[in-house]
């Protein structure tokens, strides 16, 4: 498991959880952008182009593309969902964990914390 914890917080027009590690640096936030109904997984990290990505949960594997963005002036890769993707359930509702693999950039091992779940919720 990545050392770390979930800190969910209202946002305008939406909400975060931003999973941050024990030194405090942000390492994966997931946005709900209620306006458009859009669930945004933003990962820590860069690369000069969308490159591959996945997210593995107690259900199974989903392949994915992670585009570069920025999050606070910070660089990060973006990978977007519309609030209804199954996939969403699945990490909310992992068996304990879920792991975020972008290429070029370490695997995230994350617990599945209410959190999560809040967040996809409230883009719905």
């Amino acid at each position: 498991m990545t050392p770390g914890g979930w800190r969910y917080s209202a946002e305008t027009g939406g909400s975060a959880a931003r999973f941050v590690d024990p030194a405090g640096a942000v390492l994966i936030t997931l946005r709900c952008t209620g306006a458009t109904r859009t669930v945004s997984l933003l990962r820590a990290g860069t690369a000069a182009t969308a490159v591959p990505a996945s997210i593995t949960t107690s259900t199974g594997v989903k392949q994915l593309g992670a585009s570069p963005a920025t999050e606070g002036g910070a660089p990060v890769m973006a990978i977007a969902f519309a609030a209804g993707d199954a996939q969403l359930d699945a990490m909310a509702f992992s068996r304990g964990r879920f792991l975020v693999e972008v290429n070029g950039l370490p695997t995230l091992v994350l617990p599945a914390w209410a959190e999560v779940g809040r967040v996809i919720e409230d883009c719905r």
